[in-house]
């Protein structure tokens, strides 16, 4: 779920860069950026982690029916929203690659793409809470135990060693 929301804003930003970048050269970064960190991700249970790990952490008959029932809810959501922003962004790039943008227009309709992101979000945040909130404690600190940790950022090169 989090992939597709990512490559679906990592899409809307390759609409709207070029011409963003009209405006100003950017500034090539001298170390590459490590992915932002997620505050939220050690609270909550993507929906893929809890699936990899049923036998696991122990679900019961119960807990699987109602996780199965979100999670289908859930996809099906997640489509009609993406369908929603795929439109928004289309109308927008459709805005911005007018030889005169009209601001307003513009804006209003970054509102619209802003706001189907948010859907986006309020949905995705909505599934991850009914999962942990159907969790056991234990299942609950059993999952934070399996989590994938995250990679260890990037070291810096070494300056090169003065010649003699």
């Amino acid at each position: 779920m989090k992939a597709k929301l990512i490559l679906l804003l990592a899409a809307g930003l390759l609409v709207v860069a070029p011409a963003l970048a009209q405006q100003a050269p950017p500034i090539p970064p001298a170390v590459p950026a490590p992915p932002p960190h997620d505050p939220l991700a050690d609270a909550l249970f993507p929906p893929e982690l809890v699936m990899a790990n049923q036998r696991a952490i122990g679900l019961d008959a119960d807990q699987k029916t109602y996780l199965r029932q979100e999670i289908a809810e859930a996809q099906s959501r997640f489509i009609t929203l993406q369908w929603d922003l795929q439109d928004a962004m289309e109308t927008l790039h459709n805005l911005l690659t007018q030889e005169q943008v009209n601001e307003p227009q513009v804006l209003a309709q970054l509102d619209k793409v802003l706001d189907a992101e948010r859907r986006i979000k309020r949905a995705q945040m909505t599934l991850m809470v009914r999962i942990k909130n159907k969790l056991t404690p234990e299942q609950q600190a059993h999952l934070r135990e399996l989590r994938p940790r995250p990679p260890a950022p990037p070291r810096p090169p070494s300056p090169p060693e003065p010649r003699p």
